[in-house]
């Protein structure tokens, strides 16, 4: 960790007591910061905030009062999720203080360079899977950022020897200055979080920011397939290396005849690839490309993407239940991630879908479900994405409130050898706190079928 003098003596206020936001305070009093934290929640018997207060910060719950933002406060480092529309946000930028996440801050303290991915869908598995490939090589990986695992606190143990490879969300992104990957990745780009971002232009700039700080010694790693990523080439100093599933791109990796390549040199047959679907070949394009950069061997990629299967929540096998497959992918919170997961299957799917109703409709899912078996919907959208399924032809169809029930009402609609899928085409905030408890409530369902 460097020992840096950016928030020596200087008022930071941190908004939002989530995992980052505690991970913030500790580092920013550690760096010498007057740190003040605030939450809307009362906080009054919250453990972290406790602990927090023990050290000598100043925690405020309960709301946003008064005077949190000054003519003396120097940085406002904020929760990635709280839009830049609250209020204490809107007052410092008319203050022009600062407004950064966490992720600047980590990337400032950091000794090991980064790895940084994003992109609508696939970011988490692509994560991983660089992470895989990238172990044992020069530079041990570690891997951080929106996949669960706060980068402050793991940066603060990296050294020279490693490198970070880290998820970043478009909220994430919006918040950083001086951030600056070695190698950049933008797998995708599509509508998504337009409740947030308020435009798609919004959106794609702060995906964009990955690469804007990069030179010419660096990376980006770019899906040549999309059209609007690719227009980034010509917003970057980075050299470009581009993915493809369509076409050859001889600087970059790509799929002809059903194999992966990089530049002129065969890799794997897709058929070998350890985790299904035709987005996971996307996916190991982009961590081929990146692994190659960083020097690691075609036999090590070959045999790290044959044994790797998936992440949790992202297409991840449950169980095999009186010969019916069960499939997790509640990490799908939105359109296209599910229209990818059930082009995944050749076998007969009964989906399962639901979740936050953010005003959307699902007429852009219709020509995924035509091939869907059966329906079981649940949540705010219940309703919506059974009128998607009726239009697409969708014979049986089941409307319920919860995934514990959707998942027995599955179950006996199915036939041997067909496929269970969770997949929600939405997030998961109208029941549970976030897409990991709702993928963990549909598996512990399925188990107790078993």
């Amino acid at each position: 960790m460097r020992q840096i003098l950016d928030f020596q003596n200087k008022q930071v206020l941190v908004l939002g007591l989530a995992k980052s936001g505690y991970a913030a305070a500790k580092l920013l009093h550690q760096l010498g910061a007057d740190v003040t934290i605030n939450d809307r929640s009362p906080l009054n018997e919250n453990a972290k905030a406790i602990e927090l207060r023990s050290m000598g910060i100043d925690v405020v719950g309960g709301g946003h009062p008064d005077g949190l933002v000054h003519e003396d406060l120097d940085v406002l480092v904020k929760n990635p999720g709280i839009p830049y529309s609250n209020p204490l946000i809107v007052q410092a930028e008319n203050k022009q203080v600062p407004v950064l996440t966490e992720v600047e801050l980590a990337y400032r303290i950091s000794e090991a360079e980064f790895i940084g991915i994003t992109g609508t869908n696939g970011k988490t598995t692509t994560t991983m899977l660089i992470g895989e490939l990238l172990s044992g090589s020069s530079r041990e990986p570690l891997v951080a950022g929106n996949i669960g695992t706060v980068l402050s606190e793991v940066v603060q143990k990296a050294s020279n020897d490693n490198v970070i490879v880290t998820e970043l969300s478009s909220f994430q992104l919006m918040g950083v200055d001086e951030f600056h990957p070695r190698i950049s990745v933008i797998l995708n780009l599509y509508e998504a979080h337009l409740d947030y971002h308020g435009s798609f232009k919004n959106y794609a700039n702060a995906k964009k920011r990955i690469t804007m700080k990069q030179t010419p010694q660096d990376y980006f790693v770019y899906n040549a397939d999309d059209e609007h990523v690719s227009a980034f080439v010509e917003q970057t100093d980075a050299t470009a290396i581009p993915f493809s599933v369509n076409g050859l791109v001889q600087t970059g990796a790509f799929l002809q005849d059903e194999v992966l390549y990089y530049r002129d040199t065969p890799i794997i047959h897709a058929a070998e690839l350890g985790a299904p679907g035709a987005h996971n070949i996307e996916n190991a394009l982009a961590a081929i490309a990146v692994a190659k950069l960083c020097g690691v061997s075609d036999a090590f990629i070959k045999a790290r993407l044959q044994g790797f299967t998936g992440v949790k929540h992202r297409l991840q096998y449950v169980a095999t239940v009186q010969d019916r497959l069960f499939y997790n992918d509640s990490k799908a919170t939105n359109i296209l991630a599910t229209t990818k997961a059930l082009n995944a299957f050749s076998r007969p799917v009964l989906l399962l879908a639901g979740g936050l109703d953010r005003g959307n409709s699902f007429d852009t899912l219709i020509p995924a479900l035509e091939g869907v078996k059966a329906l079981v919907a649940f949540g705010e959208t219940k309703e919506k994405i059974a009128a998607a399924a009726k239009t697409a032809g969708v014979k049986t169809i089941k409307i319920v409130d919860t995934v514990e029930e959707a998942v027995p009402i599955a179950y006996g609609s199915s036939d041997m050898n067909d496929v269970i899928l969770l997949s929600p085409a939405c997030a998961s905030w109208d029941q549970f706190r976030s897409f990991q408890d709702r993928g963990d409530m549909f598996i512990k369902m399925v188990h107790k079928l078993k």
